[in-house]
């Protein structure tokens, strides 16, 4: 069967992350993603490290999927190419500073008459709307500002930022979210509708129970480092060879399972560690003991004992072993890519998993302007 997404028209105007990651996720889905460029630089991205055969692995890994369409956007003329384009569009996607569009003469009261049947995707720091509409923000911003970076890491150190860009990644799916349940609507209703994502609101919704804690409770959520909050022990521990492993043993029924991993029975006997609130209140003790215990062994050991006893563990993997970890490679979460000018390279494979209708990689990530003619005559605007 043809994708879940089939026969949507998708123009993605967007950059850095959240927007390229919310067009790609409908782009797997079988959407026909139209990238528009600038003409002759192309998205800031494309210039970024690491890059294989001047080629940039940033760019590749939120792109793929997509036709490449290069305009001038101070141009008049192309602003109607593009509006023209939007009149045959059923999704835009664009995360510039807000009033951008309006200045292009593409603001959303003005797209609606052009095409009551889109569906705009705004993404932005902090909406449309606010005393901070206008602000500048990058994911790190989003993590200082919602509280996020004030709950990670270590108990006695600093502020830290997630490994990752979570926060772009987390409004890049919001966004997918909103535009899927608009076209449900519009399936409906024949109407489109605005679809906002911000980074801020992104971010305070990934806060577990922080807000109404402080606020009706006045307890202010503190760093913990690799500890788990609500349970203990929940800890990375060094193991004989040098590894890490992340066990998780805290709740009622996983503790005795470590313990007789552990062959340490009295520890169920003791007042504190008989229960999971005991554990809590004792929480260092308890891990003190399971650390001694794991670096007796080596890593392996260890997750294969808790592996026969049911308790959730993991070696912390290093990025030489995740990209050869046989589960991902298993079911496809771990795929090559043939491009024209990088040539073959390994990136992850489609997440959501559809059983009729399943995402594929159809395309490699495109090359700047690459199919520019091709999209004005496929969708009759040239």
């Amino acid at each position: 069967m043809a994708g879940a997404l089939e026969g949507i028209k998708v123009l993605d105007l967007s950059r850095f992350i959240a927007g390229p990651f919310c067009a790609m996720q409908l782009a797997d889905l079988g959407a026909d993603v139209v990238k528009v460029e600038r003409a002759g630089k192309g998205e800031e991205t494309r210039q970024n490290l690491p890059q294989l055969n001047g080629e940039s692995l940033y760019f590749m890994t939120f792109n793929r999927n997509k036709r490449s369409l290069t305009l001038d956007f101070r141009s008049p003329r192309d602003q109607e190419t593009l509006r023209k384009l939007i009149a045959k569009a059923d999704v835009l996607i664009e995360n510039f500073r807000p009033g951008t569009m309006e200045k292009m003469g593409c603001g959303w009261d003005t797209l609606r008459e052009l095409n009551p049947r889109l569906v705009m995707v705004r993404i932005s720091g902090f909406g449309q709307t606010g005393p901070l509409a206008q602000r500048p923000c990058f994911d790190a911003i989003a993590q200082a500002m919602s509280g996020l970076m004030s709950i990670t890491g270590q108990q006695d150190g600093p502020p830290m930022m997630a490994g990752t860009f979570m926060v772009d990644y987390a409004s890049g799916l919001y966004a997918t979210i909103g535009t899927l349940a608009a076209l449900n609507v519009r399936s409906q209703t024949g109407r489109g509708q605005l679809v906002e994502s911000t980074l801020l609101e992104s971010a305070i919704s990934m806060l577990i129970s922080a807000i109404p804690a402080q606020a009706q409770l006045g307890e202010a959520m503190e760093r913990c480092g690799n500890v788990d909050r609500y349970t203990a022990p929940v800890n990375s521990y060094p193991s004989a060879d040098g590894a890490f492993v992340y066990l998780s043993a805290g709740t009622d029924a996983l503790f005795p399972r470590l313990v007789e991993a552990m062959d340490q029975p009295g520890l169920l006997a003791d007042e504190r560690f008989c229960t999971a609130h005991a554990r809590l209140s004792n929480a260092v003790a308890i891990s003190d003991i399971v650390a001694a215990w794991v670096l007796r062994h080596d890593a392996a050991e260890v997750v294969a004992a808790m592996d026969r006893a049911g308790v959730p563990c993991a070696k912390v993997a290093t990025m030489d072993e995740v990209v050869t970890n046989p589960q991902l490679l298993a079911r496809g979460q771990i795929v090559d890519i043939d491009h024209p000018v990088a040539g073959r390279y390994s990136t992850h494979g489609v997440t959501v998993s559809l059983s009729d209708t399943p995402g594929e990689i159809r395309r490699a990530p495109p090359l700047l302007g690459e199919h520019t003619e091709e999209v004005l005559r496929g969708w009759g605007v040239a």
